[in-house]
């Protein structure tokens, strides 16, 4: 299983005398300079086979505009590196030899991701192909203070690396997905988990602690990335993605890559919803609109409109949507409705072709319900809606779309092609 986070890889940073250094440095052993690809054409190279899955070197040459011969040169490179293979011969109907397929080798590269949820943390290990290798969920006490946080999240995922049993040099970084607000060098502002973990330089602490490139993004722009990596061909065009958290938050993908904002914190979702409902105080300033955190308004509105069962928690209440019970059901809808609404927003303003929903809070008993209601609603209100059909999906990583989107930001930042390689490779 994978977790990724999103954001531009710093360097290890000194250590600091806010942590306990691990005790053995990650950074002697990390591969994170041995894939430092300092060609924007073998970065397209390696986006072209990792969105394919399995691709000839002839197909390769056809969908990049590259010459056989740069093709071979870099597929070359590439195999000696160890980070692509060599696959089965596959006949064509032309007369010649067979097509020589390649892929990436999924165990080349792994990275961490994490999730920090008010309530636990979760872990994954990802290979580069997305998958899995490991995911632990660690429950989190009361107030637990950022040295204690940071501590836990480094033995955590020292234990993980190697209880894995992966090649260290294979280790690229970490991943970290939190709720923002965050700042461009992965500090802790005002988050909705903690009193004690705001104004924390996580990003520095962590890579102290740990001995390697971490990056500290906002959950929904991790899931973005995370889906943009997993979901290969079927997300390689611009997309939103409405991330179902600790609140609603929203990803950008743009022109194959993550748009974050001057500040690292574009895609706030809230705000949208509440001026398109017209909540807003006495002197016109939107407010926290409560549908906008889903697992705590879905008990709390279920019982303000009548339910008088045994459920109490937002999963039970799922549970009950899932039964069809009335009460709950309309609860649902309310907030599926609001949502909706901050949906419209977010495609009248970008133009978007797709939006995916996904998020470890979005149950499958609530998918049908808010699918179809975004949908509906993003289809019908917006102005160019005529001139447009918004497709409405659920996630290729379903539940997992923060802890495996923070670790494919790892892979996304160190293997995506990118303006930089391209102006890099024109200099040589």
């Amino acid at each position: 299983m994978t977790h990724v986070t999103e954001g531009p890889i710093a360097g290890p940073r000194p250590t600091s005398p806010l942590v306990r250094p691990r005790k053995a440095d990650r950074r002697a052993q990390s591969g994170a300079n041995q894939y430092d690809l300092g060609s924007f054409n073998e970065a397209t190279i390696i986006e072209t086979i990792r969105q394919a899955g399995v691709i000839s070197r002839t197909e390769v040459a056809e969908r990049t505009g590259l010459t056989q011969q740069s093709v071979s040169r870099i597929l070359r490179v590439l195999l000696d590196r160890g980070l692509v293979v060599e696959g089965e011969q596959v006949r064509t109907e032309q007369v010649g030899k067979p097509r020589t397929t390649v892929r990436l080798r999924a165990e080349a590269a792994h990275a961490a991701g994490v999730l920090a949820d008010p309530t636990s943390l979760t872990f994954v290990l990802s290979d580069l192909d997305g998958g899995m290798v490991d995911r632990r969920v660690v429950d989190l006490g009361a107030d637990v203070s950022p040295n204690a946080l940071v501590d836990l999240i480094g033995d955590s995922i020292d234990d993980m690396v190697d209880a894995s049993g992966i090649e260290p040099e294979s280790f690229l970084g970490v991943g970290v997905a939190t709720p923002g607000p965050i700042t461009p060098d992965g500090s802790l502002l005002e988050l909705p988990l903690s009193r004690s973990w705001r104004n924390v330089p996580l990003r520095d602490m962590l890579e102290a602690r740990l001995g390697c490139p971490v990056i500290v993004q906002k959950d929904g722009e991790a899931a973005a990335v995370g889906e943009r990596w997993v979901g290969r061909t079927k997300r390689s065009g611009d997309f939103v993605f409405l991330y179902f958290g600790t609140g609603i938050g929203s990803g950008l993908v743009l022109n194959g890559d993550v748009y974050r904002g001057i500040s690292s914190n574009a895609g706030e979702f809230g705000q949208l919803c509440a001026i398109r409902v017209g909540r807003t105080d006495d002197d016109g300033r939107p407010v926290l609109v409560r549908e906008c955190n889903p697992t705590a308004a879905l008990p709390e509105i279920a019982k303000e409109l009548g339910y008088a069962g045994p459920a109490t928690t937002y999963r039970e209440l799922c549970e009950e949507v899932g039964k069809g019970e009335a009460h709950a059901v309309a609860a649902a809808e309310q907030i599926a409705s609001v949502i909706a609404q901050g949906a419209v927003a977010l495609i009248d303003l970008l133009d978007l072709p797709l939006m995916v929903i996904g998020g470890p809070v979005f149950e499958p008993e609530l998918q049908e319900l808010v699918v179809s209601e975004i949908s509906r609603e993003v289809n019908a209100v917006p102005t160019a809606h005529s001139a447009r059909k918004v497709r409405v999906e659920r996630s290729v990583l379903q539940g997992e779309a923060g802890a495996l989107g923070a670790a494919s930001s790892i892979f996304h930042n160190t293997f995506a092609p990118r303006m930089g390689r391209m102006q890099g490779s024109m200099a040589l």
